[in-house]
Order: structure tokens, then sequence, then C-alpha cells
């Protein structure tokens, strides 16, 4: 069983290379049992995607809301 240290590593190289068959199998039954890792893998690929839009220009930017005095 992998620890979630090493599960956020191969969440990281998930990103840059396919994974062999037995780090994904891995990587899928801790997911399956960790909503903390689970989160992270999701986050990961949230800012990807936003990144990726904003480089493309396909980003909304908005200004931040003016702080309240």
């Amino acid at each position: 069983m992998l620890t979630c240290k090493q599960v956020t590593e191969l969440c990281s190289q998930e990103m840059d290379r396919q994974l062999r068959l037995v780090e994904r199998l891995s990587l899928r039954s801790h997911l399956m049992m960790c909503s903390g890792c689970s989160n992270y893998r999701r986050q990961l690929f949230t800012l990807r995607e936003v990144a990726r839009a904003y480089a493309d220009g396909r980003a909304v930017v908005t200004s931040a809301p003016e702080p309240s005095e």
C-alpha cells in the first residue's frame, strides 16, 4: 500500500508521463480509501486546466473585490 506522500508524487508524475500498470493500480486503490489524496489529485487536474485555459487566452480574468472599510 502506498503512503500519501508516494501518492502525491505519483499524481504529479501522472501529469508528465503515463504511469505503469502497477503504479495506476496502486494509485487507484489508495485513492478509493483516501479522500485527502483524491482531493489533491482533483485539485492538480483543475489547476492544470486553469493554467492551460489562461495560456490559451480562454481564461476569464476578474478583478479582485475592493476591500471594505
